[in-house]
């Protein structure tokens, strides 16, 4: 269950996947909420959207609990350069900053908006404009900040995988191989 010095732990690699599985799904349903103009059509959607948000957010604190408390990560790989394993670090930082800040934002339109009692409170009324509430543009700006932070995660981790060929990416998997 628990990390060693040279992988990580099952219960870190189950947040991590599970992780990634919702946040490319919140992503999709986020930029299309974003694009559609119907309320009925993007109400549906974001019936979709804020339950994934809060799991990404409850997954991201139970991974934080986890580190903090019961678990060690890994050492970082060896052999890699000095700027490379500090913009490691810093994706991975910018990823929790950036997960609590969507979150948040999220949290606040849905708060000043009242968009949490038509979806799920039984409330009979269009969806208010959400451009109208200023948490909307650090969450747009957040949600695009994390599509870059995915972009350089996943190519660093296929540069590991394809160029360097060191089993990076076999660290953060269910099976012992390296």
């Amino acid at each position: 269950m628990k990390s060693t010095a040279t992988r990580y732990g099952t219960v870190a690699i189950m947040i991590h996947w599970l992780s990634a599985i919702f946040i490319f799904a919140l992503m999709g349903s986020g930029f299309r909420a974003g694009s559609l103009a119907d309320s009925a059509a993007k109400a549906s959607v974001l019936s979709v959207h804020v339950p994934l948000g809060i799991i990404i957010l409850l997954l991201t604190l139970t991974r934080v609990a986890w580190w903090l408390f019961v678990d060690r990560k890994p050492l970082h790989a060896e052999g890699d350069p000095a700027l490379q394993t500090a913009s490691a670090k810093a994706v991975h930082l910018l990823f929790y900053i950036v997960i609590f800040g969507v979150a948040a934002s999220g949290i606040g339109m849905m708060v000043l908006s009242g968009v949490g009692a038509i979806l799920f409170g039984g409330l009979d009324a269009p969806l208010p404009d959400l451009w109208d509430y200023g948490p909307r543009i650090p969450h747009g700006i957040g949600a695009r900040v994390m599509a870059a932070l995915l972009i350089l995660h996943i190519g660093a981790a296929l540069y590991h995988h394809f160029i360097k060929k060191d089993g990076l990416i076999a660290r953060m998997w269910f099976s012992s191989a390296k």
